[in-house]
């Protein structure tokens, strides 16, 4: 039996296409939440209060197209050395096949289903809040730092 090997399985981030490069993305929306920056140690934390574009039962994007226009910090990771991305979930499939891991059971192009990602827990569906509901985001973020394996 002679299977097709999967494009993530043969190719570079750097090889595939758009397309290819997009379906990588797991919908966990680790990758969007808010971090702390500690100026004096260099050390990125996460939160639990997602940029406020996400959606937080999808966990995608509202405005993807359009999401620098709102979020003119939001990170296009195609245009970065993941390595050089310490916050970067573990279990981002864009790092994994950066480090030539393979993707995870749950991961959509494994499972065949976008559900499987929320039903194993790796999302973070229920376990966040949009930094819309923060009154002072500067002065309350600290507060929401995660202990989270990511």
């Amino acid at each position: 039996m002679n299977e097709k090997i999967p494009f993530w399985q043969n190719k570079s981030l750097q090889e595939m296409s758009r397309e290819e490069w997009e379906s990588l993305c797991d919908g966990c929306g680790k990758c969007c939440l808010l971090k702390v920056e500690y100026v004096d140690t260099g050390e990125i934390l996460p939160t639990s209060v997602a940029c406020k574009l996400l959606d937080l039962n999808s966990c995608r994007c509202q405005n993807y197209s359009n999401r620098k226009r709102f979020v003119p910090d939001c990170i296009d990771l195609r245009e970065k050395n993941l390595s050089s991305l310490p916050w970067l979930p573990q279990t981002c499939a864009y790092r994994l096949i950066d480090e030539g891991k393979d993707l995870q059971w749950w991961h959509p192009l494994v499972s065949g289903s976008s559900k499987t990602v929320h039903e194993a827990g790796i999302s973070v569906r229920h376990k966040v809040i949009s930094e819309d509901d923060l009154d002072d985001l500067d002065e309350d973020l600290p507060n929401y730092v995660v202990d989270w394996t990511l």
